[in-house]
């Protein structure tokens, strides 16, 4: 069974269609990347998903249960979801072990002591254990993105969204994020990741998507879509991204 699937998703802004029929599948333990131009519908895409956004029409399926029906408990289904922003959305005020600890108490009824010893399983796995007294403010960019992995992790989730998770960060401190993410992906964890890094989107995905425009241009294996694009339009937007001092 597949762990995403969406049919005919449309979502429209007024009378900007941003969305234009988006029919996609994430297989169990397969990692998808989504690449494309900016205000290709790629965050929309991904919100929609986790109904952040409110789709206009179309469906979508986690784990076999539709998150789109009306009559659907939405905060059940999110716990299947996981997802990772631009943004790191940290509470500043709080320690990172309570950053992680917070919605496991508040929405899984976690213990303290079970929300802890989670928390820092995951802190461990995102190589910060011996962050958990600090406060965001006192780390990297880096490393804060890494204590937000580490607290979507600690719900559990099915799948993980990521919404260009590295576009706010250094450069040099990028490789210490997608080593993280590449590790999840090695560990089995269902992902559908929307990102700029090629290199990532080639070494790591299962399948990579080309959006434009509200629509899927292009899907296949990395080596195909990124390394011999049939589309024009892939072409055009692959050589702009991997030649960027290039001018046609």
């Amino acid at each position: 069974m597949s762990s995403v699937e969406i049919r005919n998703l449309r979502k429209s802004f007024g009378t900007l269609e941003v969305l234009r029929g988006i029919d996609l599948t994430v297989d169990a333990g397969q990692v998808v990347c989504v690449i494309g131009p900016s205000g290709s519908g790629k965050s929309t895409l991904l919100r929609c998903v986790n109904l952040l956004e409110q789709p206009t029409s179309g469906q979508v399926f986690v784990d076999g249960v539709e998150l789109t029906d009306p009559d659907v408990d939405i905060d059940a289904a999110r716990r299947r979801l996981g997802m990772v922003f631009q943004q790191f959305n940290l509470f500043p005020h709080l320690t990172v072990l309570r950053n992680v600890t917070i919605a496991q108490q508040r929405v899984l009824g976690r213990g303290r002591a079970e929300a802890e010893r989670i928390a820092r399983e995951d802190l461990e796995r995102v190589g910060l254990a011996d962050k958990a007294g600090a406060y965001p403010g006192q780390l990297s960019g880096g490393q804060q993105q890494r204590v937000a992995i580490a607290r979507a992790l600690a719900m559990n989730p099915s799948l993980m969204l990521f919404d260009e998770p590295t576009s706010a960060l250094d450069p040099e401190l990028v490789g210490d994020v997608l080593t993280v993410m590449r590790k999840l992906a090695e560990d089995g964890m269902t992902m559908l990741v929307v990102t700029h890094e090629m290199a990532f989107a080639r070494e790591v995905a299962d399948r990579v998507v080309f959006m434009d425009q509200g629509v899927i241009v292009e899907e296949g294996p990395p080596g195909q879509v990124i390394g011999s694009p049939r589309q024009e339009r892939t072409q055009t937007f692959l050589r702009r991204v991997l030649n960027p001092t290039h001018v046609d």
